[in-house]
């Protein structure tokens, strides 16, 4: 009796280079019965028209898998014969994943959500994640203060980050950043520089990539507890033993409302209101009760963001500024403002330059695409045409000084006419109930140094 062929189950996954590849890793690579036709790219530039690379899509994929712009969604589920569309990237309003699900319904595929537990690698060391609700949420800043905290206690913390790949995928299938010149070797971008920097100047090693099953076994040899720093508002790549979610009071109700913002804080072991130094009472109550209600059984805990400037106050009070925020954040991130204006009130700057006004090249087009987006000019540097462009509107602008709280130092990028001063934001938690939850946590983990 001959047994009954069944067809592969043709799939597209609709990313961002990042969620999409590890997806594809995890679940697809060496899946006889799904084939992955393409790759679709939103939010950010310049990642379609590639291919996913043979070196990293396995014997299933010899010649790789091409990525298109999700605009050709619908032509692609037609051309293909398409199943089921797959969404794998995040900080996603509700109403967007399901216009995103009506244009694969109608044109003929079903529509996709892997769960964490399809997706998350176990780690034969601890792991301690780091997510939020909303990008921009300050999950960076609480990454810093695990991991300074943990190795007070002793513990060798090696730091794996949410992926970035914007460059020569085959070549970025694991990167191990410890120095500053990591990051001219691997070119990264501005937006990789944000993350990666402060924790390299924190002296801790960074890992990243495009393959985090090898990530993590290379990573695991170095470490005691690994630190997942995570990417806007997506659960952990690998499977976490202590989850903290952060989340912003200054986006009130986003927790409810954000693929997959709202599933990271229902995970959550901690949950982290961050900001409440420059949040209202009434909306950090509203983010206190929503969390409650979704997630009564984690631990909540309070902290603010605490705004610094590595110059004299003088150099700021009372003259004109230009103000950088990063990028993400005021971008797909929707913030209004950002740790530069926080710091430009605190420390009594006169006026604010309009940035929108002068931008040239690529960044007006980012202007044009972000249009909620007017004084405040997003750090954007996805290549060395953004680059340029961002030291050219930068340069444009009439003011006296440039406030900038990207997490990477511009200096080492631009060249600025004007004094550019840096902006550091830390977390201050409110009360020893935070540092008490990681004590508990790691009570039972001995310290390879001792």
């Amino acid at each position: 009796m001959f047994g009954v062929f069944l067809a592969r189950k043709r799939v597209i996954i609709l990313g961002a280079a990042g969620r999409d590849f590890h997806n594809f890793n995890v679940m697809f690579r060496e899946n006889k019965y799904y084939e992955v036709v393409a790759f679709t790219a939103a939010q950010i530039p310049y990642i379609s028209s590639r291919i996913y690379p043979k070196e990293l899509s396995g014997k299933l994929y010899p010649k790789g898998v091409q990525i298109y712009d999700e605009a050709e969604l619908p032509k692609l589920i037609e051309k293909f014969g398409v199943d089921r569309c797959m969404l794998a990237y995040s900080d996603l309003p509700y109403n967007e994943v399901m216009h995103k699900s009506s244009i694969a319904n109608a044109a003929g595929a079903e529509f996709w959500l892997a769960s964490p537990r399809e997706t998350m690698i176990r780690s034969k060391k601890p792991v301690i994640a780091v997510c939020a609700v909303r990008t921009g949420s300050g999950k960076s800043q609480t990454s810093r203060y695990v991991a300074k905290l943990l190795r007070n206690l002793g513990y060798r913390v090696v730091i794996v980050r949410h992926p970035m790949p914007y460059g020569v995928l085959k070549e970025q299938i694991v990167q191990r950043f410890e120095t500053l010149e990591d990051l001219d070797r691997y070119k990264t971008t501005i937006e990789e520089r944000e993350d990666y920097e402060p924790h390299i100047r924190n002296g801790f090693v960074v890992y990243a990539g495009v393959d985090y099953e090898k990530i993590l076994r290379q990573a695991e040899k170095e470490a005691d507890i690994i630190l997942w720093d995570g990417g806007n508002n997506d659960w952990p790549f690998f499977k976490p033993d202590l989850m903290i979610t952060v989340a912003d009071p200054l986006r009130a109700g986003n927790e409810l409302t954000y693929y997959p913002g709202e599933t990271t804080a229902r995970m959550a072991d901690i949950l982290l209101i961050n900001k409440v130094n420059s949040a209202s009472k009434e909306d950090i109550g509203r983010v206190m009760t929503n969390l409650s209600r979704i997630n009564p059984h984690a631990t909540i805990v309070l902290a603010d963001s605490v705004v610094s400037i590595n110059a004299p106050a003088s150099s700021v009070s009372g003259k004109k500024a230009l103000l950088i925020e990063d990028g993400p954040t005021i971008t797909h991130g929707n913030m209004l403002f950002g740790a530069a204006y926080v710091a430009a009130k605190e420390y009594g700057v006169k006026s604010i330059a309009v940035a929108k006004s002068y931008a040239v090249g690529e960044i007006r087009t980012m202007f044009e695409k972000y249009p909620h987006l007017d004084k405040e000019l997003p750090a954007v540097g996805y290549s060395k045409q953004q680059i340029k462009d961002l030291e050219t509107t930068v340069n444009r602008v009439p003011c006296d000084v440039v406030i900038s709280a990207t997490p990477t130092d511009l200096n080492r990028l631009i060249k600025t006419k004007k004094p550019l001063v840096n902006v550091g934001y830390e977390l201050a938690p409110v009360g020893n109930g935070f540092d008490a939850a990681l004590r508990l946590f790691v009570s039972d983990i001995k310290p390879s140094g001792k």
